[in-house]
Formats: structure tokens, C-alpha cells, sequence
């Protein structure tokens, strides 16, 4: 039997003793994703950030009987970290996280930064805690909580990328050098995701994928004075917005072209409905909306279905327009976008990207130079139905955790691995979870990790794992 306190004290000790700490030295690391630092060899941000989890995570590992740690770099792709945790039976688990980060963002509050780790009223700021630094803590840290109860799991591989904020490139290769090692898993959980309270268990049930690249229209080899040129030539920024309103309705916000939809199932709306019920007005007063902006409708089901299974189009970035102070009478030679288009969990993203480049680049207005130069793909994933051991499972690890029933809801943003490993393991049982609750916000200014709710993640997932033995004991 579980000693439901014992863990949770466990856990957090183990927090406040070595992985609080550690997740402040790791925030204080710029180690940038790839597609945000193309010289991130040469800047050694990622080694230090390996270096510094796996200086935390191998005295643990060598304290597991059998267990083995290792680093793996194929040529020069982004390193892997990668664990072995034998077990009882023949069942293999796998435990994923990744520790690669968004880049900066301006706009963090006062005594806080990207870089700069502090902790305020239980939530620890800095870039990268959330998401995804916490992940190899909290899966080490679970196995080890069972271990000191002398409670079974399955093996367990843990793997931990470092490229999973550009769209896990480089992760297919790995997947296949470590094909054997992995094995045949037959649950997945992930550490990548959201939740959309603090109050109880998240289950992620689907994931957006997504497309995106740089829209670039050149109308002049330089820059003239506007008041000679005006009227005579057009605007670049004119036309990017001509050629953005063929992707997005601006008025309403949504995406015209009936390629980028899909259905969306039965079930799927069904638990939106529950979720929207569950969260009331959380839905979007989780944002940090500027003083008088509303959200885009006040049916809080269609917001939860908008933001989990419609394409969406976030601008990014932007080149080519000078900052204020040194925005002279001159009509630019040019304007670029970043353009991030979310799609829905079951359309194929390469399609998506070739129809979204013949969508931009076409006919283009008074002859202008359009180039769409497509830089992102990530595949989307719906979740395979729960079996009922995995459905008893999370429903007793909320209660007896958060003391609150479950919640599953699908999430917008995109983790490519799922969808990989969907693919290559349509056996598997998957538990798709995390920590980025409400005004968490990640990849932007003020990201947090809400302490609490990654121990109680955390020993959650540790009553999986002894669930998971034991439904596959029983057979």
C-alpha cells in the first residue's frame, strides 16, 4: 500500500533541498533553442545546461539499482540526455521532457527576467522553469519516491531533447538511433504541457500542430522620401496586409481557407464543454489583457475550441520597420513577418505549409517581390482513447494528490514527439501533462513554475507509474 503522505513529503523535500536550487541555476542559463541561436555550439549555453542537469540527476541514477544515465550526440545535432531505469516486468514506460528555451521577451516585471531566477509567492520566475526544466526533476524524482517505498513500476527510459522549441528537428534520428534501447513503451508521459488550474490533474487530449515561415514583399532596391514616392509606389507593409488577409479573416480572426480545418470530433467537443464548465471565465481571464480588451467571443465552449482544434495566426516578429524614434518620413523598400500559424491536431503540416507558400506567394499585388520562405512544420496529435486502467488511474491520482477530480482538455500549442510517437507506437496509452497553469506564460514575459503544482504533478505521476505495473501484473 502507498503511503500517500509519505511521497508527497518526498517530493517535497527533494524540492526544497536540491531541485529548487538547481532550476535556479538553470534559469540563469540563455541556452536558447536552436531556430533562436543558430551558433549555439560556439555560445556553450546548451553543453552548461546538460552539464547542469546531468551533474544534478546521476548521483540519483546511481542509486537505482541498475540504472544508467547517458548523454548522446549524433554529429552536430542538439544532445539528448538519456536514462535507464530497470523494473519489474516486462512493460517499458517512457518519460519525456525537454530542456531547450524560448528566447527572451521584453516586458517582465520589475526584479524579474528571462535570466534571472526569482522566487515570489510559491512560483519560481525565469525562462525555462515551466517549460520545460522541471521535466527531468519530476520523473527522476517520481521513480525515486516509489523506490523508497519499495513500490514496482515498469522500466522506465527518461528522454530529455534540446531542440523541442524549434520544432524537435532533430529528434527523429534519435528516436531511431535509440530504437532498441527505447523498446516498445506501452504509456508515454509527457511533462510538456498545461493545466488549466492549479486545483487538480490535467490531461492533455490533443495538441495543435503548426506551420510557419518568414513572409517577406520587397517593393524598392531602397528607401525614398514618402512624400515624393506615396501614391506612386506601394506600400510594402499595404501589401503584406493584402496578402495576410487571404490566410485571416481580420475582422473575425478566422482562417478562410477551408484547407486549414478540419473536423472536429464528437468527443473532443463534448470535453470542451466540461472544461469550459469547469473553468468558467478562467478560460481567458487567465491572460493579461491590456485595460478594456475582450476576447474574441464571450462563448467560453468556442474559446476552448479555438484554442484547441481551429487554426490560428499569431505575427511574431517583424524587419524591416525601424523603431519609433528613428522612423523618419521614408517609404521602406520592405517589410517582413514572422508569420505562426497554429493548426488543427489531425491536419498534416507539410501540406499545410505548401498550400499556406502557393496561398502567399501567387499573384502577387502590382508585381511586388513576395517570398514565403517556410521555416516551420510541427505535427499535431489526438489523443488515443484512455484504456479504463489508465482512466481509474488518473482519477485516483487527482483525488488523492490535488484532492479534486481530473480534468482533460486539449491543448493549443505543439509538442512534435507526440505526434511521432503516436505514430511509431499506436499501442501506447499516453499521459500528457504539465504545469503552465493560469498567467504561467510561457515562451513570454513573467514565465513561472507554480512550485506546488509540479510536486503534486510529480507525485501524480509516480501513482501512474504504480498503477501501470500493477494493471499489467494483473494480466
Amino acid at each position: 500500500m502507498t503511503d500517500i503522505e509519505q511521497l508527497s513529503t518526498f517530493i517535497a523535500a527533494r524540492f526544497d533541498s536540491e531541485i529548487i536550487p538547481a532550476l535556479v541555476d538553470y534559469i540563469r542559463i540563455p541556452n536558447k533553442s536552436p531556430a533562436f541561436d543558430p551558433a549555439w555550439a560556439s555560445h556553450g549555453y546548451m553543453d552548461q545546461a546538460v552539464r547542469l542537469l546531468v551533474d544534478w540527476a546521476q548521483p540519483h541514477v546511481d542509486s537505482l539499482p541498475g540504472a544508467r544515465l547517458e548523454v548522446i550526440r549524433l554529429g552536430e545535432r542538439t544532445p539528448v540526455i538519456f536514462i535507464e531505469v530497470p523494473g519489474a516486468g516486462d512493460e517499458t514506460v517512457l518519460l519525456y521532457g525537454h530542456l531547450d528555451k524560448q528566447p527572451e521577451m521584453t516586458g517582465w516585471a520589475e526584479g524579474t527576467g528571462p535570466w534571472v531566477p526569482v522566487i515570489r509567492d510559491g512560483k519560481l520566475y525565469g525562462r525555462g522553469g515551466a517549460d520545460d526544466g522541471y521535466s527531468l526533476f519530476s520523473a527522476l524524482t517520481a521513480i525515486e519516491g516509489l523506490a523508497a517505498q519499495s513500490i514496482p513500476h515498469a522500466r522506465c527510459v527518461i528522454l530529455i531533447e534540446a531542440c523541442e522549441e524549434s520544432g524537435s528537428y532533430d529528434l527523429p534520428a534519435y528516436v531511431d538511433h535509440l530504437a532498441d534501447r527505447i523498446g516498445t513503451p506501452s504509456l508515454v508521459i509527457a511533462l510538456d504541457s498545461g493545466c488549466g488550474n492549479y486545483d487538480q490533474l490535467w490531461l492533455t487530449t490533443s495538441l495543435r500542430g503548426m506551420t510557419g515561415g518568414t513572409l517577406r514583399v520587397d517593393v524598392l532596391d531602397e528607401g525614398v522620401h514618402s512624400g515624393d514616392a506615396s501614391g506612386i509606389v506601394p506600400s510594402s507593409f499595404r501589401i503584406v496586409r493584402q496578402l495576410i488577409s487571404r490566410l485571416e479573416d481580420e475582422a473575425t480572426g478566422e482562417i478562410k481557407p477551408a484547407e486549414l480545418h478540419a473536423q472536429v470530433p464528437a468527443e473532443r467537443i463534448a470535453q470542451a464543454r466540461v472544461a469550459a464548465q469547469s473553468l468558467g471565465d478562467e478560460v481567458h481571464t487567465k491572460f493579461p489583457f491590456a485595460n478594456g480588451t475582450r476576447p474574441i467571443s464571450d462563448d467560453l465552449v468556442q474559446l476552448v475550441l479555438n484554442r484547441t482544434w481551429r487554426p490560428q495566426l499569431s505575427v511574431t516578429g517583424a524587419e524591416g520597420l525601424p523603431q519609433l524614434d528613428s522612423a523618419g518620413n521614408v517609404l521602406r523598400p520592405y517589410t517582413a513577418v514572422k508569420l505562426s500559424l497554429r493548426l488543427p491536431p489531425t491536419l498534416d503540416p507539410k501540406r499545410a505549409g505548401e498550400f499556406v507558400t502557393e496561398l502567399l506567394q501567387r499573384d502577387p499585388p502590382y508585381g511586388a517581390h513576395v517570398e514565403f520562405k517556410l521555416e516551420k512544420a510541427g505535427a499535431g496529435w489526438n489523443a488515443p482513447a484512455l484504456s479504463p486502467w489508465l482512466e481509474q488511474a488518473i482519477d485516483l491520482a487527482s483525488r488523492q494528490i490535488f484532492g479534486a477530480p481530473p480534468a482533460l482538455m486539449g491543448e493549443g500549442g505543439t509538442i512534435p514527439f507526440m505526434g511521432m510517437l503516436g505514430e511509431k507506437f499506436p499501442q501506447a496509452q499516453f499521459v500528457i501533462t504539465g504545469v503552465l497553469g493560469p498567467h504561467s506564460n510561457a515562451h513570454g514575459p513573467n514565465e513561472f513554475l507554480h512550485l506546488a503544482t509540479a510536486q503534486k504533478v510529480t507525485a501524480s505521476v509516480a501513482l501512474i507509474l504504480r498503477d501501470h505495473f500493477n494493471a499489467f501484473a494483473a494480466h
